[in-house]
């Protein structure tokens, strides 16, 4: 197997004298989709937080493409290649779809050769370009996100991670507001990401979706590595087993 596009070894965090993370392993590969499975306070969030730079570790290594990293804001792992799309989706609702795609990194252009102004007309066709590469059907890409379903909504957020280049996306809850019909489409936005060859962190409590997207299941349990299990030897009762510790 190639070499893993994103390597945690032995990483800890402790936030005084709580152990919200103690000694978790685990590699993720290009094309890959690995699901992380736990209970509330099991240490998903923590874990997916220190990769991406919002908390530092006290212990362990990252490594990205065979290097060892360490972000010191999710700015620096953004540029870096490496997306995390949180359930809020982090969308500015007044703004359009172009707008967003590009937020933070606006193009500029210069009206009428002299005053420097933003290039929406660049925005709109590269968003255009992106949305239509995964395959969803948007009725108009010029109105506020506001106006948009959550399954189009979360497309918006994966669009952009995908044109910046993201090698990872982490995916926090991405159905879990969502009517099943969305959810759906979620998960086959999921599956085109892996077929584009892009590496994927999935985090949900629905073992529904894991089972049909995800290669892999890591279980965290209590801050610690419970289990790690390829999606197509296990079923739900070892997930659960594994979770709750009676496995």
């Amino acid at each position: 197997m190639s070499e893993p596009v994103l390597s945690v070894r032995n990483l800890t965090k402790r936030f005084g004298g709580v152990h919200a993370l103690e000694g978790v392993d685990f590699d993720l590969h290009a094309g890959e989709v690995l699901a992380l499975a736990g209970d509330n306070g099991a240490g998903k969030s923590t874990l997916i937080k220190t990769i991406c730079g919002v908390h530092q570790a006290n212990e362990g290594e990252i490594r990205f493409r065979g290097q060892a990293v360490s972000f010191a804001n999710p700015r620096a792992a953004r540029e870096a290649g490496i997306e995390t799309i949180y359930q809020d989706l982090a969308l500015a609702d007044n703004l359009d779809v172009g707008a967003n795609v590009f937020l933070g990194r606006e193009p500029m252009t210069r009206r009428w050769g002299l005053f420097p102004a933003l290039d929406r007309a660049r925005m709109a066709r590269e968003a255009k370009r992106v949305i239509e590469t995964l395959d969803i059907a948007l009725p108009r890409l010029d109105r506020p996100v506001r106006a948009l379903s959550g399954g189009q909504r979360q497309a918006v957020a994966i669009g952009r991670a995908i044109f910046w280049n993201a090698e990872v996306l982490i995916m926090d809850e991405p159905t879990a507001a969502l009517g099943v019909p969305e959810q759906r489409k979620v998960v086959a936005l999921i599956r085109g990401l892996k077929a584009a060859n892009k590496a994927v962190i999935f985090i949900s409590h629905n073992l529904a979706d894991i089972f049909a997207v995800a290669d892999r299941i890591l279980v965290l349990r209590r801050g610690r590595k419970a289990g790690e299990r390829l999606t197509a030897e296990t079923n739900g009762d070892e997930v659960v087993k594994l979770m709750v510790g009676s496995a």
